[in-house]
């Protein structure tokens, strides 16, 4: 249905443009924004739409400011706020010219010419004889580039600083090893621990193995990224000591959860930001008290496109903004966030591309029926669209969508906890979205009452451990999701523990899991859906393919449930932020009834009228398990040994899971229209 209504907006919209302005690189500010005379910035056609609401109101169908082809440098945010809202029936569009590449660059583009070769032995000593003749330096200040962020001694969420892209491509700060991770060799003091209660005043210590490490000046700066504990838990660390003597490497900051084995892989990091393992073509390395860039261009430069991302602040901002379109733009290379919308109503962004992100492409925070459409997100710093509204305590959805986007590469600057997609609040639809190449998880889910469906999502979690490509925990007031006719294959990575599509954690409850399409969906000790200490979720009429295990749970004891009920996090969870007690929650919800007396009880799953194919294994845990199909042979797939999604007509499978109902395979995934003219392969 909500394509048919897409599809009659578009076919509206094509040929009503209202009244129109244009903007180009070769306009001027005092032009009076027509195809012939435009406008040089954004700026100019927003102001100018100030001006005509100021003198009359917006016309019969709207503004749309038309933005002509060419590489338009942000040097601050574009700032649109309730003055600059259009209206239902007369809406404001900023539109890319059809056919025509417009760029929004949150970065300064450095000439060739800037980049010189080493003088003499004394410049960078630290290099190499084989490095220093492939390595050029530029001088950011005499460029006039002075802001270069700054790097905090511990981080999680990677710091707003400057990025270098060569022909689009994100270039690595000089870094050791160049591929992969080292491993902590032997744990010597792992510092305070707080998930085992071990408390402690000292700092992490571990010993190294080889003797690389020793050539690093500490003094300027070391950081080391790494999974100190847990595979699902990534920090970066300042280094405070080197000694060669002993092989150890003492820790500045302490590590939240201490160094050691969360996690039974071995525990993996690596030198970021170091100028002595400037040694790959591609690395680059910014000495932020002289201004210098070092960097080794992967080709030649003079041929080359470079930019240093040097815009600190979301390059487009809407603010308490309504009825505002922004469509067929590319931004890119930007330190922090691409476009943020907090508040307001029904604005779309629409048909862009956003790549190359220091942070986030896209956030939406608040408001009511804000869409993302038909957009091609990757290569951010973080994550793709983090997007939020409506109000749990009284469970009004907000109505925002996001749909038919391809979304992949992200997480390039933090590998844990950023996702493709991230919801939150009550409300958001999550449909035809491509979601692929992620190291941790792909969705992210908090809230009530979201419906994911018609997705596809793949190699999701290939660098993590005990992680899902779908994510959602520790708040059973978070009910009534639905999880409905996605395609979860290729999920999880060669770590010990497990990882799996959907994750349930830490007391979940109240969830739906129907119609999707597993295959290769879990790795380890988890099922393809895969429960932690949860209840009273369904997952029924699903296919399971070839996973080492369709549906897991690890229930807890009662012991387990009451020290949670009687914890802060659960009382301000149940009874604080939302009161799970009264309406709409007792009535919305009735399972609830009672969920805070700290009583014994069987707490079981619903598994039923699903389909498993090849899996190693059924279920495990407390499942209530009913009318599931099982099959270790061919169910009548049409190729097998190319395809094992696509099942025959007259496949015996129909026959033997009568109660069955019928997965939309061909709906899964992106669609073509006016905004998605092609598809990827």
């Amino acid at each position: 249905m909500f394509r048919m209504l897409s599809f009659f907006f578009l076919a509206v919209s094509s040929v009503a443009y209202g009244l129109e302005y244009h903007v180009a690189l070769s306009g001027k500010e005092t032009n009076a924004g027509t195809e012939n005379a435009p406008f040089a910035t954004l700026e100019n056609a927003r102001d100018a739409i100030r001006a005509l609401k100021q003198s009359g109101g917006l016309p019969e169908g709207g503004v749309t400011v038309w933005v002509h082809d060419g590489e338009y440098a942000r040097k601050t945010t574009f700032a649109l706020t309730e003055a600059d809202s259009g209206a239902p029936d007369r809406p404001v569009v900023y539109r890319a010219r059809s056919g025509e590449q417009v760029r929004l660059s949150g970065g300064t583009v450095l000439p060739a010419e800037a980049f010189k070769p080493l003088s003499d032995a004394s410049e960078a000593p630290e290099l190499n004889p084989t490095t220093r003749s492939q390595v050029r330096c530029a001088d950011l200040k005499a460029l006039g580039i002075t802001d270069y962020g700054v790097i905090p001694d511990q981080f999680i969420e990677p710091p707003n600083v400057p990025e270098l892209f060569f022909d689009e491509q994100r270039m690595t700060l000089a870094r050791w090893p160049n591929e992969g991770w080292a491993e902590i060799a032997k744990v010597v003091e792992s510092g305070p621990a707080s998930w085992r209660n071990f408390a402690s005043d000292k700092p992490g210590i571990f010993e190294y193995s080889g003797n690389q490490p020793e050539r690093w000046n500490v003094a300027r700066g070391v950081w080391l990224h790494g999974y100190w504990c847990f595979d699902w838990a990534s920090e970066t660390l300042r280094v405070a000591k080197v000694d060669p003597a002993t092989k150890q490497i003492t820790l500045g900051p302490k590590h939240g959860y201490g160094l050691g084995n969360g996690n039974p892989a071995p525990r993996r990091y690596r030198a970021v930001n170091v100028l002595e393992e400037l040694d790959l073509a591609g690395e680059y390395f910014l000495d932020r008290e002289s201004g210098k860039l070092y960097f080794w261009p992967p080709a030649d430069l003079t041929k080359a496109h470079v930019v240093l991302s040097t815009l600190s602040t979301p390059m487009i901002t809407l603010e308490n903004t309504s009825h505002v379109t922004m469509q067929g733009f590319t931004l890119e290379a930007c330190r922090g966030n691409a476009l943020e919308i907090k508040g307001g109503q029904s604005c779309r962004l629409a048909a862009c591309t956003i790549r190359n992100t220091g942070l986030d492409a896209i956030i939406v925070d608040g408001g009511e029926k804000h869409t993302v459409i038909a957009c091609d997100i990757h290569d951010t710093g973080t994550g793709g669209v983090k997007m939020g509204g409506g109000d749990r305590k009284t469970l009004t959805p907000c109505g925002h969508e996001i749909l038919n986007n391809h979304i992949w590469n992200v997480s390039r600057r933090r590998p844990t906890h950023a996702y493709h997609v991230q919801i939150s609040g009550v409300g958001v639809h999550v449909a035809h979205n491509r979601l692929h190449d992620a190291p941790h998880q792909s969705i992210g889910l908090a809230g009530n009452e979201h419906l994911i469906e018609l997705n596809e999502i793949f190699r999701s979690g290939m660098d993590s451990d005990d992680c899902g490509a779908f994510y959602m925990g520790r708040n059973p007031s978070e009910r009534g999701n639905i999880i409905r006719n996605n395609y979860w294959h290729e999920i999880g990575s060669n770590f010990a523990h497990g990882s799996c599509a959907v994750y349930f954690d830490d007391g979940t409850g109240g969830q739906t899991v129907e119609g999707n399409l597993f295959l290769h969906a879990s790795a380890g000790q988890f099922g393809a859906v895969f429960i932690h200490g949860g209840h009273d979720n369904r997952v029924e009429n699903n296919i399971f393919i070839d996973c080492t295990r369709a549906v897991g749970h690890v229930p807890w004891a009662d012991s387990t449930w009451n020290e949670w009920l009687a914890g802060e996090t659960w009382k301000a969870h149940l009874v604080d932020e939302v009161d799970i007690t009264k309406p709409p929650y007792s009535e919305r919800y009735p399972q609830l009834q009672g969920f805070l007396d700290p009583v014994s009880k069987q707490r079981i799953n619903q598994a039923a009228h699903n389909v498993i194919i090849g899996c190693k294994e059924t279920a495990t845990g407390n499942w209530s398990l009913k009318d599931n199909v099982i099959l270790d042979t061919d169910p009548g797939f049409a190729d097998a040994a190319k395809n094992r999604t696509v099942l025959s007509a007259d496949a015996p499978l129909w026959q033997q899971a009568k109660g069955l109902k019928p997965i939309p395979f061909h709906e899964i995934g992106l669609y073509k229209d006016d905004l998605r003219t092609t598809l990827p392969e």
